[in-house]
């Protein structure tokens, strides 16, 4: 099956948006689980299209031009009731990239059977694709994860593109892989204290959490995104990329080893006041991806 080779996109219109790696960003146009396959679209949560956009290289819109069901000999690992074809598909629209892409590209994908055990008629539909580029094949796309095929709508496109402006933006807030330290202090009033907890990050820069207790308040927090920790920061607005960062990272519980105060009622209170930050974030609900 022949490879198509990688074309300059035409009509498109990119936008450098970060300084480091070529990195571009379309200008909107006018106008895990295999079961997870060519998931409805309607049913992704934010947290799903973060994980998929975060992991992406490429994010683009494609019509099918043409499918090929593999023969289950060259389709190994197919679950029941799925089909794995061969996609020949035209670009529509580069969505954001790290890499360029073709007029046209192909890749592989598993497709759930219609209810008479058919492989459904994929022919002039759109989809909008998690992709990276495979190495030394030229308009060859691989395909981030098994739900990283989704039925293009413009609501689709509209949802997903606040989030690749901030995953391309030069101040993009890093991966949190875990929590490194956690001290609780009391205040010298009865029910005053602030808690302070210290994140660990894949690039190494700093973020942490802090919490104030005031006698007859609401307890109050924000996280600080830097080495200055500021009294005033403020918590992340639900559903943006620095509350997916928190809210789809973080451990249910304080680790035990991350708490350092050493008094039995000041470790209790900084496990309390973690508790109460992941209550204030919220679940991290996915439906067609896995954290």
């Amino acid at each position: 099956m022949p490879f198509f080779k990688t074309l300059a996109m035409t009509g498109a219109v990119l936008a450098t948006v970060s300084a480091g790696p070529a990195v571009a960003l379309a200008q909107s146009p006018s106008g895990g689980d295999p079961a997870m396959a060519a998931a409805e679209a309607s049913g992704a949560t934010y947290a799903d299209l973060a994980t998929l956009s975060d992991a992406a290289e490429l994010v683009l819109r494609v019509q099918i031009r043409r499918t090929t069901t593999l023969k289950p000999d060259r389709a190994p690992g197919v679950a029941p009731g799925f089909a794995r074809l061969y996609v020949e598909a035209n670009t529509v629209a580069l969505i954001a990239g790290r890499s360029g892409v073709g007029s046209a590209v192909t890749y592989l994908v598993d497709v759930p059977l219609d209810a008479k055990g058919k492989v459904p008629k994929l022919k002039k539909r759109e989809f909008l694709l998690f992709a990276r580029s495979v190495p030394g094949r030229a308009g060859e796309l691989e395909l981030i994860a098994p739900s990283a095929q989704l039925d293009y709508t413009p609501a689709l496109e509209a949802r997903v593109r606040p989030i690749l402006t901030e995953l391309y933006s030069a101040g993009v807030p890093p991966r949190i892989t875990g929590v490194s330290d956690a001290l609780a202090v009391p205040g010298t009033l009865t029910g005053e204290s602030e808690s302070q907890i210290f994140l660990a990050t894949d690039n190494g820069s700093p973020v942490s959490i802090s919490v104030l207790r005031r006698p007859g308040q609401r307890p109050q927090w924000g996280v600080s995104w830097g080495e200055i920790i500021d009294s005033a920061a403020l918590p992340p607005a639900p559903e943006s990329l620095r509350w997916y960062r928190l809210a789809c990272a973080l451990p249910a519980q304080l680790p035990s080893n991350a708490n350092l105060a050493r008094d039995a009622g000041e470790r209790r209170l900084a496990a309390g006041d973690y508790a109460f930050v992941r209550q204030a974030l919220g679940p991290c609900e996915r439906r067609i991806t896995q954290g």
